[in-house]
């Protein structure tokens, strides 16, 4: 049986006091110009980076809405996980060979996905490259022939006829850079994203030469979750004190996955330079693992290795719903990093931001539409860059607070849930009218 998420009852009016009454109302009223709709969102996990956490806040908000939403997970073994990984990392331009046996094993779960994911959506979401064969549910055609080739490279010859199969909307979403991806892959792929009515991208140099629509919608934290939620002071010391770290003390935070693409052990090495003239200072590198990636565990071993038992340098696995544990040590920070070698969005950007926190990211991705350079943050191109900002930031904290509130203003004008809602209702309606320039709401 495909898993279907169970999401957590949410309601509008409650984003009043954050957002104001007329992005409520703005809304309510596209959704009631949806109609009674059906919306299904699917992805490969229900646990574990930004994907997960954005449905499980965007899907009750959708029913809250009047729309019939909800959320399915595919399945898939540590040999897809293997794969899918590799896939994610050679389309964010690494150089990952794959093999044809690599590819095997996608196709082969990708049918296995598509006899089991009940397709039930007036819309259905696919979120990033794992389900991206479901497609081929729309149209009985896409059984593999006699001619021996992939399914979806000899039905993207006939797009057109495989959308004419019901009144259900396709969109792919790319939560991922893609803006340079490995070619051979990107041409593996592309006949069945073209098969899709639109696609999404976060930023618009991610999007790629396609012969479908492309919308750009950026990620979006929800400021009510437990991750973002205003906390009490003590609350947020006893959690840095129950961990070893002092407050009183400056205290350098990055939270992520560990990653490569996430480069801890780069701030490691920016944390080190800082030590040298700010002795006083801490690190903390805390995140989880997703179950769709399956290099976190030698990742996190390399980490520990580089930081040698350094009492100031506090290295975090931190379990599954830990939203609030991560609150408080984001909050109880002096400066948060992210110092991404690639980046999708950055949403640990975004929660940083939004409690008022300076930020120093990396220079990619989303990171940029976040950090606006000297105004909400600061931009780092090398170890050596990101140490000589924060060093700024700890010397001077009447810039780190005024930075800190712009980029809280930033987040509640771009990147909330409310405006990521509106903006998927602002797509789906799009969608209903194809070919039209003006759409009457």
């Amino acid at each position: 049986m495909i898993q279907t998420v169970t999401s957590p009852e949410l309601a509008l009016a409650d984003y009043e006091p954050v957002v104001g009454e007329w992005p409520i109302e703005e809304i309510r009223r596209l959704a009631r110009a949806l109609g009674q709709v059906s919306v299904q969102h699917v992805n490969s996990t229900a646990v574990g980076g930004g994907v997960a956490e954005i449905l499980v806040r965007l899907v009750p908000l959708m029913k809250d809405a009047g729309l019939n939403a909800g959320w399915n997970i595919i399945k898939g073994g540590d040999d897809f996980y293997r794969v899918t990984k590799a896939f994610h990392n050679a389309l964010h331009g690494a150089n990952q060979p794959l093999t044809s046996a690599d590819l095997a094993v996608f196709e082969r779960y990708q049918t296995m996905n598509r006899d089991l994911v009940q397709v039930w959506g007036d819309y259905v979401v696919v979120h990033d490259p794992q389900p991206l064969g479901l497609i081929e549910v729309r149209d009985a055609r896409s059984a593999p022939g006699g001619d021996g080739k992939p399914a979806a490279r000899r039905l993207s010859r006939s797009k057109e006829a495989a959308r004419i199969v019901s009144g259900t909307r396709w969109i792919w979403r790319c939560h991922i850079d893609i803006s340079a991806p490995d070619p051979h892959l990107w041409a593996f792929l592309a006949p069945w994203i073209e098969r899709y009515d639109a696609s999404i991208f976060s930023m618009p140099e991610f999007a790629r030469p396609l012969a479908i629509p492309q919308f750009m919608i950026t990620p979006a934290i929800d400021p009510l979750s437990e991750k973002n939620v205003e906390l009490e002071p003590a609350e947020v010391q006893a959690v840095l004190l129950r961990h070893g770290i002092d407050p009183s003390r400056p205290v350098l935070t990055q939270i992520s996955r560990f990653d490569r693409l996430k480069d801890p052990l780069g701030v490691i090495k920016v944390y080190r330079l800082v030590k040298k003239r700010r002795p006083d200072c801490q690190l903390v590198l805390a995140g989880g693992g997703a179950t769709d990636d399956p290099e976190g565990a030698q990742v996190l071993s390399e980490v520990m290795e580089a930081a040698n038992d350094d009492p100031d340098l506090h290295v975090l696995l931190l379990p599954p719903f830990s939203d609030r544990e991560i609150n408080a040590l984001q909050r109880g920070s002096t400066v948060i990093l992210q110092k991404s070698l690639k980046e999708g969005f950055g949403l640990t950007v975004t929660e940083a931001l939004w409690k008022g926190k300076p930020v120093v990211g990396g220079a990619v991705g989303g990171i940029r539409l976040q950090i606006l350079d000297g105004v909400t943050g600061f931009l780092a191109r090398s170890i050596e860059g990101a140490a000589e900002r924060v060093r700024r930031l700890l010397g001077n904290p009447a810039l780190a607070e005024e930075l800190g509130r712009r980029g809280r203003e930033h987040v509640r004008s771009h990147f909330l849930i409310t405006r990521n809602l509106r903006n998927y209702l602002l797509l789906m309606l799009a969608l209903r009218g194809p070919g039209k320039d003006v759409i009457h709401i």
